[in-house]
């Protein structure tokens, strides 16, 4: 099958094995995929990953040892975990002690034609969610964690730092809840269209209750711990590169709530989705064959891009 591959370099690979499945898994035909911001992290070189890359798509199963699932439309959670430590007993398989991720850590993902994943992973699609929509299922479920892990009011002042691709999700799910939610990032395109949906744009004059960090980087981190009132929650959103000096005086003095924020929950981010309380087509910048894939990842890293799908 055709695929992108990151082995010793980037690559489009025409011979790829197609992926074959274990017991409990299916056998997915890609329709669209999406280009992230780890995925340029993984091409240069970050957690040494090796295989085909992507972890956010829509497909269609075409094969399964039940009937149920062949010919559905559907999207999927990434972490794939063993089934038997604490965690995975809990249900908490993106924490399982050797778990594996599509794309990203022991597993072929989703810029190829097929991908395998266990029907345990596996979320349908509604019929009148479009493919363009469907795709930002993951990263927008990882948007929804945020809600998911702190109790957001509606009258809770709320600053999402970082106009990039998850920033904005994040700062739409949040404004799902009926808070006051105020972007601050640097590309004034992005922040028009966030002020477009009725999002608030620019430096917090005071501080707030809820800051979400989304840049991935060090200073981010730093004005994210400045806005934040005491006994506020300031909420981690990105991976960093390297390291992130972080005044932990600050957060024991003002009683500051600290939350690492991942993956999250494709059910209630689905039926967002289905009921147009987001807009996420509108952070679609191109879209690129897959046999063009080494130019996608490119486009996907240039400065004010949002999102690119490549398709098969």
């Amino acid at each position: 099958m055709l695929a992108l591959v990151l082995d010793k370099e980037l690559r489009v690979v025409h011979d790829y094995p197609q992926p074959s499945c274990g017991p409990g898994e299916a056998l997915i035909r890609v329709r669209l995929a999406g280009i992230c911001a780890t995925d340029l992290q993984i091409a240069a070189g970050y957690e040494g990953f090796r295989g085909v890359l992507g972890h956010e798509f829509v497909g269609t199963v075409v094969s399964y040892e039940g009937r149920e699932w062949i010919g559905r439309r559907v999207v999927g959670e990434i972490n794939i975990g063993c089934g038997e430590c604490v965690f995975c007993q809990q249900g908490i398989r993106s924490q399982c002690l050797s778990r594996a991720a599509i794309g990203i850590q022991g597993r072929d993902g989703a810029f190829a034609e097929y991908l395998a994943l266990p029907v345990v992973n596996l979320h349908p699609v509604p019929a009148d969610v479009p493919d363009e929509a469907a795709v930002f299922a993951e990263p927008f479920a990882a948007a929804v964690q945020v809600i998911q892990q702190v109790h957001v009011r509606p009258e809770d002042r709320v600053c999402v730092l970082g106009d990039g691709r998850l920033g904005l999700l994040v700062g739409q799910a949040i404004a799902a809840t009926g808070a006051e939610v105020t972007m601050v990032g640097r590309h004034p395109q992005n922040l028009a269209l966030a002020a477009g949906w009725g999002l608030r744009t620019g430096r917090p004059k005071q501080k707030l209750d809820l800051v979400v960090d989304c840049t991935g980087t060090a200073s981010g981190l730093r004005a994210a711990l400045e806005w934040v009132r005491p006994r506020g929650t300031l909420v981690v959103k990105s991976t960093y590169q390297g390291e992130a000096i972080v005044d932990m005086t600050q957060v024991v003095v003002d009683e500051i709530r600290l939350v690492g924020s991942r993956c999250g929950p494709f059910p209630p981010a689905m039926r967002l989705l289905q009921a147009g309380r987001v807009d996420v087509t509108s952070l679609i910048t191109a879209v690129y064959p897959l046999e063009d894939g080494l130019a996608a990842l490119e486009r996907a890293g240039q400065k004010g891009v949002l999102k690119v799908l490549v398709k098969p």
